[in-house]
């Protein structure tokens, strides 16, 4: 069963603008899907398979001109000789559209289409379901039952419980990426480190304390989690200043971009688990954070996200600047209080924010305009497509 993604349209966009579109993002995303349905009539060829990574390898230009212009090439940074061919082939031809690359180790993707592709590739990242696209497999989900099954689209095409595909999901990462074709060696530190991470989800990450309780290097904590960052397993997101150099060097605060996987770490394997756990709040954070992020990647935005905290600890969880300024506020209680909005409030006065857009969401039914702030329903926001202009208030 193919489950339609908002990806798509910005993909075939860019094929009318690039001779070479790329998509990348964490495995088992549905990137191979998704391009074999977006392009129909292209040849596919997975680099998988060690019959034509050999071809690739040892004949580049040929295994690329024999095969003609209209190709998906998947798995395409096991044949790095081949990305030097698609560049002069490409200019050669100089027309859009020609081929697609995808791949599931985005460092080292990347890494070839920065040295050879600069400028002839639009590139683009497919991330898990977000929970609009989950609707169209399970029009009856629940926010909590999202949080808990994640957006993996295997988990929505068969029946399968999600403690098993995130056990098999880690051991393949792990494994396979981190260990094979990143070297890292210590494979057992590295996952504890992940249970780590997602213990403190949604805090200021400390790469000194996280180090010190593994028993590694500042240096090789630092470089694991940029590896998770690499593979979309994590994202940060960073203090808002207005002055833009401090944005820089604050401590930023970790997210993973599927709350699945968030939950799996976390221990938590049902509904009923989850909102009985000290850990909900962070998790519904979680959720609506990458959401968020989701939202925009899948459009082909490049999505301007922040928290904000200032010197009195007064605090919003997500500042989106993306379209204009938007503060939200989020709570995992089922019961709107007044008290709810006053960060929010006083934040929104601060920057100057309209207070149609200074939310605070929760997971209750109701919402309502204030004088001060907006109140949203958690299933709502979920919804909401963020970028378009016409739909910024709710």
């Amino acid at each position: 069963m193919f489950i339609p993604r908002e990806l798509g349209q910005h993909l075939g966009q860019l094929a009318s603008w690039f001779p070479i579109v790329s998509v990348t993002g964490p495995r088992q995303s549905g990137k191979s899907t998704l391009v074999r349905e977006q392009f129909p009539e292209f040849t596919y060829l997975n680099l998988e398979d060690p019959t034509l990574r050999a071809l690739a390898t040892e004949d580049p230009t040929g295994f690329i001109r024999d095969r003609g212009s209209a190709l998906i090439i998947d798995e395409a940074q096991y044949a790095p000789e081949l990305f030097s061919s698609l560049q002069v082939i490409s200019d050669e031809r100089g027309t859009p559209g020609q081929y697609v690359l995808s791949g599931s180790q985005n460092f080292l993707l990347m890494e070839k289409i920065s040295q050879s592709l600069a400028g002839r590739v639009g590139i683009t990242h497919l991330l898990p379901l977000s929970f609009r696209e989950a609707l169209a497999a399970r029009p009856d989900i629940s926010a909590e039952e999202f949080m808990i099954r994640g957006g993996y689209p295997r988990l929505y095409q068969i029946d399968m419980p999600p403690e098993i595909y995130y056990q098999n999901y880690l051991r393949t990462y792990v494994e396979r990426d981190v260990t094979q074709l990143l070297n890292v060696q210590n494979a057992e530190a590295f996952q504890k480190m992940m249970n780590l991470l997602a213990l403190n989800a949604g805090n200021l990450i400390n790469y000194t304390g996280l180090a010190r309780e593994l028993g590694v290097a500042f240096a090789t904590m630092k470089n694991w989690v940029s590896i998770l960052e690499s593979s979309f397993i994590v994202f940060a997101l960073r203090p808002f200043h207005t002055n833009s150099r401090k944005t820089l060097t604050k401590t930023p605060k970790l997210y993973f971009y599927d709350t699945g996987l968030l939950c799996h770490l976390l221990g938590l394997r049902t509904k009923a688990d989850l909102v009985r756990s000290p850990a909900l709040g962070a998790v519904m954070e979680n959720l609506l954070v990458a959401e968020t992020a989701k939202c925009y990647h899948h459009q082909g935005v490049t999505p301007e996200l922040y928290f904000y905290r200032d010197d009195s600890k007064i605090e919003v969880d997500l500042l989106d600047m993306t379209h204009g300024p938007r503060a939200v506020k989020i709570k995992s209680s089922m019961t709107f209080r007044s008290r709810h909005g006053k960060n929010v409030a006083t934040v929104g006065s601060q920057l100057d924010i309209d207070p149609a857009q200074r939310w605070v969401v929760y997971r209750g039914e109701h919402g309502q305009q204030l004088e001060e702030f907006k109140v949203v329903p958690a299933a709502e926001y979920l919804r909401h497509n963020f970028t378009q202009s016409e739909d910024r208030v709710l």
